[in-house]
């Protein structure tokens, strides 16, 4: 006998455990004592929420006569993004195939590469930023350094579980009939995994677009730099002309490597 329509649109109900509750009980529970620790309060942010409507008001009359500054700055810091995308993804295409359990069968060395890698991916990119401006100093170098960095932590973790998860057919075919390692990627492992790698690269890319602006705070080129101070002597006209031009930039940087992604994916 078939159920009725409505019974399968139903989703089946569970018993609520006793654990569930208890995890329930914990989060409540950190929430109330985050809250305290941290001094959150909500009052207190409508409370001085004018502040924020009349530094909204001053940049929403932008002045447009240093856009010529600007853009400049806004054209380098594209730039150390795409230095920084371009190196860091270099190497995390190495280190991907270094890693991946399918073509490094040594679980020795595939387990020190990939702690070494988790560490990498640990660190922040301000936090990177900071290290690169106190090695090299002041000024774009640092940036594409910490985005190098940056770009391959996030990179070489997508890539290498994509490998992993590669057809296994071509590569034992390979193997059966001698190939050595170098054939077997070039033949068995990259025509299945370039776009998802084409892909992450650009992914990573719209990430960097963003954090290059924000780098700039710590001194690593780039328009953050200029936001910073304006931002400093309260001359908010000028702080709306530059978020108004970084956010029209990320915007189309965004739907061009989204479009891009969707083109390689089909």
């Amino acid at each position: 006998m078939t159920k009725p329509a409505t019974d399968l649109l139903t989703l089946p109900r569970k018993k609520l455990r006793v654990m569930n509750l208890l995890w329930l009980v914990v989060l409540i529970g950190g929430l109330v004592v985050s809250t305290q620790v941290t001094n959150t309060s909500l009052p207190a942010l409508f409370a001085n929420f004018g502040n924020f409507t009349e530094i909204f008001v001053a940049m929403a009359k932008p002045d447009w006569s240093y856009s010529g500054t600007v853009i400049p700055l806004v054209i380098q810091t594209i730039k150390i993004a795409i230095l920084g995308t371009f190196f860091g993804s270099i190497v995390a295409f190495v280190y991907s195939l270094l890693i991946a359990r399918n073509v490094i069968k040594n679980r020795l060395v595939t387990a020190v590469l990939r702690f070494v890698m988790n560490i990498i991916r640990t660190i922040p990119d301000l936090l990177l930023g900071a290290i690169f401006v106190a090695i090299v100093g002041i000024g774009p170098v640092a940036g594409v350094l910490a985005l190098s960095v940056f770009t391959f932590g996030v990179v070489v973790k997508l890539f290498y579980e994509a490998i992993e998860t590669i057809d296994p057919g071509p590569i034992e075919a390979l193997t059966a009939v001698g190939a050595n390692k170098w054939q077997i990627i070039q033949v068995a492992i990259l025509p299945q995994v370039m776009t998802y790698f084409i892909s992450y690269v650009l992914y990573a890319f719209e990430i960097n677009v963003r954090a290059s602006t924000v780098l700039g705070y710590i001194g690593a080129g780039g328009i953050g730099l200029y936001l910073q101070q304006t931002l400093q002597v309260f001359d908010y006209a000028r702080t709306g002309t530059i978020i108004i031009i970084i956010i029209v930039v990320v915007v189309l940087i965004d739907y061009i490597s989204s479009k891009s992604r969707e083109a390689l994916m089909r």
